[in-house]
C-alpha cells in the first residue's frame, strides 16, 4: 500500500493506546506502526464497562470473543441498572435492547402509557433483556436472529491492553520502552521527532497522542484550548477500589447508584467487583467521598482506593497538523454511560477512513474530522446532563443544582420536542439510539404532556392484552435461560 503516512507513531499504551496500535497494523499494512509507553508512568487501569460497539471492534480486528473474556476476567453486560437517581429508593434500567417501533399507532411505548395498568410492572418488563439482567441471567442472542438484543462486556481494563499488545505486536507493531523527554516540532508546526530519556529520537510521519489526561501532544506541545463541560457536568473527581465477589451472583450488567455528590459504579469481573465513586470536589471533600464509596462495597476492599482527577470537556480540535488525540489525551466525559472506549472506537473509525487512500487528508477533511467529534462528544454530553436533569431529589446541593441548572441548547430543544409532541428528534453523530433516551425518560418519569392522538386507532382492550401478552412472553423465555455464571463457565470451559 502506498501511503503517505509510512511511519505512524502511537504514543502512549493503556486501552487506547494498544486498540490504536491494533487497529492501524490490521487496517494499514503499509505503515509501519510504532508505540511508544514507559511502564515507569503506568495506565488508567480500572474495571471496565463497555458499550456494544466494542463487539464491530472485535470483529472487524479479528478477535474472538472468547479468547477476550478469558484474557480478561470479562464477563457480559446488558445495560445499567440506575438506582435514587430519580428519587431515592427508585430503580430503572437502561438497556441495550429495544422496545420495537418507536411511532405510528403499535407504538409500545406510546400504547403502555395510555392502557395506564399497574399490573403491567415496568416497561423494561416488555424488553427482553431487561428482563434478563433483573434475573441475573443471560446467553447471547440465537443466530437466526443475531440483532435480537445487543450487550457489551465488563473486563479489567489493565489486562485488556495487555491483551491488544500481544494482537498488535503480532501483527507487525512495534513497541519502544522509554520516557518522553522532548517533542521536536517540524517547521510547518507538527510533530517530527521525539527524544526519549535514554537519548533515543523516535521519528515518525503522524503521531495519535494515547497520552491520557497528561496530553502529551495535543495539549502540551500543541497547546490545543480544551473545551469544558464542568458547567453542566461538573464531576472532577474519582475514587476506584476492586473488592472480594460478595452479595449478589455475577450480575450481568453494571450498577450506578447516586450519592449525595455523584455516584457510586459497581461493575462484576469474574475474578472481583470494580467500584468507584465519580463526585464533585465542589460539593464534598476527598476523604468524605472515599469513606462513602467504602461504604458501598459488598465484600473487602482488596487494595487501597485510589484517586483520579479530571475535567469534563474536549480539546478544541483533536486532529491538529499531524497529530491526532485519542481517548483520554482528546477529552472525558464522566464514565456514567460507559462511554470512554465509544468515544477511542469512533475517534479510531474515522481516522483510518481518511487514511485509507494512501493520500493525506485534505485540509476540509481534517476539519471535517474535528467537526464530527465534537459533535461525538456533545451528543454524549446531553445524553449524560439527561440522567441529572431531570432528578426529583432536592437533598442535597448536588441534585438541587442540576435539577435547576441552565441546558445545552440541544438538549433544551430535545427536552421539549419530547415533552410536547413525543418525538426523540435524534441529531447526526448520536452516541446512543432512540431507544436508550426512551429507556432514561420512562426511568426518570419524563413524559410527553399529551399522547399522539393515532394511538387511539388501535382498541384499548387489544392493547392491553398484547402489552400482558408480551410481558408473560418474555418472563417465561427468560427462566429457562442459565444463569449469568453458569453460561459464562459454560462458554469458557471452567
Amino acid at each position: 500500500m502506498n501511503t503517505a503516512y509510512k511511519r505512524i507513531v502511537v504514543v502512549g499504551g493503556g486501552t487506547a493506546g494498544w486498540m490504536a496500535a491494533t487497529a492501524l497494523a490490521t487496517a494499514l499494512p503499509g505503515s509501519t506502526v510504532e508505540l511508544v509507553e514507559s511502564e515507569e508512568i503506568g495506565i488508567v487501569g480500572v474495571g471496565e464497562a463497555t458499550f456494544p460497539m466494542l463487539r464491530d471492534f472485535h470483529k472487524l480486528n479479528g478477535i474472538a470473543e472468547a479468547e477476550f473474556l478469558r484474557a480478561t476476567n470479562g464477563t457480559f453486560k446488558l445495560g445499567i441498572e440506575f438506582r435514587d437517581w430519580r428519587a431515592k429508593g427508585h430503580r430503572f434500567f437502561h438497556t441495550f435492547g429495544n422496545f420495537d417501533d418507536l411511532a405510528g399507532p403499535a407504538c409500545l411505548w406510546g400504547q403502555y402509557r395510555r392502557v395506564d395498568d399497574a399490573a403491567l410492572g415496568a416497561l423494561g418488563e416488555q424488553c427482553l433483556p431487561s428482563v434478563m439482567a433483573s434475573q441475573g441471567r443471560f446467553v447471547t442472542p440465537p443466530r437466526e436472529q443475531p440483532n435480537l438484543y445487543s450487550y457489551a462486556y465488563h473486563f479489567d481494563a489493565s489486562l485488556y491492553a495487555g491483551f491488544l499488545r500481544g494482537i498488535a505486536l503480532g501483527r507487525g507493531a512495534r513497541r519502544t520502552e522509554g520516557r518522553i523527554v522532548e517533542v521536536r516540532r517540524r517547521a510547518d508546526g507538527g510533530v517530527g521527532q521525539l527524544k526519549l530519556d535514554d537519548g533515543r529520537v523516535v521519528a515518525g510521519d503522524l503521531f495519535i497522542d494515547c497520552s491520557g489526561f497528561v496530553s502529551l501532544l495535543l495539549g502540551r506541545a500543541l497547546e490545543e484550548p480544551f473545551v469544558d463541560f464542568s458547567r453542566w457536568l461538573p464531576v472532577d473527581r474519582a475514587w476506584a477500589v476492586p473488592s472480594e465477589p460478595s452479595g449478589p451472583g455475577l450480575t450481568p450488567h453494571t450498577v450506578a447508584t447516586a450519592l449525595e455528590a455523584g455516584w457510586a459504579w459497581r461493575i462484576p469481573l469474574s475474578n472481583r467487583v470494580g467500584n468507584g465513586h465519580v463526585f464533585s470536589s465542589r460539593y464534598i471533600d476527598e476523604d468524605r467521598a472515599r469513606a462513602q464509596l467504602l461504604q458501598q462495597l459488598d465484600g473487602p476492599a482488596l487494595a487501597e482506593p485510589r484517586l483520579l482527577r479530571f475535567t469534563t470537556g474536549h480539546r478544541e480540535r483533536f486532529w491538529v497538523h499531524n497529530v491526532v488525540g485519542l481517548g483520554l489525551s482528546s477529552g472525558f466525559l464522566e464514565p456514567l454511560e460507559s462511554t470512554s472506549i465509544l468515544l477511542i472506537q469512533r475517534g479510531l473509525e474515522k481516522m483510518i477512513e481518511l487514511l485509507r487512500p494512501g493520500a493525506p487528508p485534505a485540509a476540509a477533511a481534517v476539519a471535517n474530522y474535528n467537526r464530527g467529534m465534537t459533535r461525538v462528544f456533545e451528543r454524549i454530553r446531553d445524553f449524560i446532563i439527561l440522567h441529572y436533569c431531570l432528578t426529583e431529589r432536592r437533598d442535597s446541593a448536588l441534585w438541587r443544582d442540576m435539577a435547576s441548572m441552565e441546558l445545552p441548547e440541544t438538549l433544551d430543544f430535545k427536552l421539549h420536542a419530547w415533552r410536547q409532541t413525543g418525538s426523540l428528534n435524534m441529531y447526526g453523530e448520536e452516541g446512543f439510539e432512540a431507544t436508550s433516551w426512551l429507556a432514561i425518560h420512562a426511568g426518570m418519569g419524563n413524559w410527553p404532556v399529551r399522547a399522539d392522538p393515532a394511538l387511539a386507532e388501535v382498541p384499548l382492550a387489544e392493547a392491553l392484552q398484547a402489552l400482558h401478552q408480551r410481558r408473560d412472553h418474555y418472563a417465561a423465555v427468560v427462566a429457562a435461560m442459565p444463569t449469568h455464571d453458569a453460561f459464562l463457565r459454560h462458554m469458557l470451559g471452567r
